[in-house]
């Protein structure tokens, strides 16, 4: 199974049409020629916790770290409670439809937990 490694689209970011806003990235995005291509190309800040050993350390802010853990949280439950990675698409089309009816799906569920007081990414219980 090929696995390829978020830091090989950074290229595909850089060369879209957004700039100027921060993308937090992990503990893997620690390349300052990375950082600084993508800053004067696209204008775009990419942002990364340090890790404690490093000489520059400096502590990631809370606000980061909270959106870090949504999306690594939203993230493992696309993968293991809506099978995100296993489908059986017959054409790139099907797989686009596949894709997009579990992302909709995880979007109902988070809106119905919104909706009903309770806490988000408790998707199991959303229905209950």
């Amino acid at each position: 199974m090929f696995i390829n490694h978020d830091i090989h689209y950074l290229s595909d970011v850089k060369q879209s049409c957004l700039n100027n806003f921060t993308l937090l990235g992990d503990k893997g995005y620690l390349s300052s020629e990375s950082k600084i291509d993508l800053f004067h190309t696209a204008k775009i800040e990419l942002v990364t916790p340090k890790r404690r050993n490093q000489s520059d350390f400096i502590k990631y802010p809370y606000v980061f770290s909270k959106s870090r853990k949504r999306i690594e949280t939203q993230f493992s439950q696309l993968t293991d409670q809506f099978l995100i990675k296993r489908n059986y698409a017959k054409s790139f089309l099907g797989l686009c439809t596949r894709i997009w009816g579990k992302i909709t799906a995880f979007t109902i569920l988070q809106l119905l937990n919104h909706t009903n007081g309770k806490q988000l990414n408790h998707i199991k219980y959303a229905l209950l």
